[in-house]
C-alpha cells in the first residue's frame, strides 16, 4: 500500500507542529481580560485541534450556536494572530522526518483545516515549511475537511495521482478525507487526540506512535 509513493501530505496542528500553546493563549487571553481565572494549558491541549470551536469551547464553555460565539470567534482570532508563532513549535522528529523526505527525492506538503489568514503567515516563518511543495488551507477549496477536496487539490497542485500520495493526520476528519480522495492513511497517534481518540474506528491503513515512524512505513528507515 505504501510502496510507489511519490508525495507525503500533512496536516499541520497536532501532526507537524504544537500550537497548542499558542492557540491556548490565545483564548486565555480572552478570559484573563475579563478577571476570569486562567485555565492551565492541559485544559486546551485536547481541543487544539478543533481550533476557534475548541479554545472557545474551554474558555467559556459555548458552542457555535450560542449568541455570542461569533464575537468571540473573532476576539480569539485577533489574539492569536498576535501570537501565532511565539510558543509553536514542530513536535519532536518532525524536522527529521522532513529531511529524510526531502533526501528521498519525496514532494511533501501541508493540507489543513486551518485558514489562509494564519496557515500562510505561520508557514512562511517556520523554516520547517521552506521545502513544501504545496499548502493547502481550509479555505484554499469550497470544502474543508472531512471533504476530499483539499485533498485532490494538493494532489493535482503537485502533479500526482491521489494514489501517489499519502495522507498523514491526527483527526478523525483526516482519515475520513484522505480515504475518500484515494489515497492511504496514516493515522498519527502523538497528536492532540492521542489516547482520548478511538483510532481503530478511524480505519486508517497504519497508526504512527511518532513522526519518525514514518520511515518504516516508507521503508525509509
Amino acid at each position: 500500500m505504501f510502496n510507489d509513493i511519490e508525495a507525503v501530505l500533512f496536516d499541520l496542528d497536532g501532526t507537524l507542529i504544537d500550537s497548542a500553546p499558542d492557540l491556548g493563549a490565545a483564548a486565555d487571553k480572552m478570559r484573563t481580560d475579563r478577571g476570569l481565572v486562567s485555565l492551565p494549558l492541559a485544559d486546551y491541549r485536547p481541543m487544539a485541534g478543533a481550533g476557534a470551536r475548541g479554545m472557545i469551547g474551554v474558555a467559556f464553555g459555548l458552542a457555535p450556536d450560542h449568541a455570542d460565539y461569533g464575537a468571540l470567534k473573532e476576539e480569539f482570532f485577533t489574539n492569536y494572530e498576535a501570537c501565532m508563532t511565539e510558543r509553536t513549535c514542530a513536535f519532536e522528529g518532525v524536522a527529521e522526518l522532513i529531511a529524510q523526505i526531502d533526501s528521498a527525492g519525496l514532494k511533501w506538503g501541508v493540507v489543513t483545516n486551518k485558514s489562509e489568514r494564519f496557515t500562510l503567515p505561520l508557514t512562511r516563518q517556520m523554516a520547517l515549511f521552506s521545502t513544501a511543495r504545496t499548502i493547502v488551507s481550509g479555505d484554499t477549496t469550497p470544502h474543508s475537511k472531512p471533504h476530499p477536496a483539499p485533498l485532490l487539490e494538493a494532489a493535482r497542485q503537485l502533479g500526482l495521482g491521489p494514489d501517489r500520495c499519502v495522507y498523514v493526520g491526527d483527526d478523525e476528519r483526516d482519515i475520513v478525507a484522505g480515504r475518500a480522495a484515494g489515497m492511504p492513511t496514516v493515522a498519527a497517534a502523538y497528536g492532540y487526540l492521542g489516547a482520548m481518540a478511538d483510532m481503530q474506528g478511524w480505519k486508517a491503513d497504519a497508526t504512527i506512535v511518532s513522526p519518525g515512524a514514518l520511515l518504516n512505513l516508507l521503508r525509509m528507515a
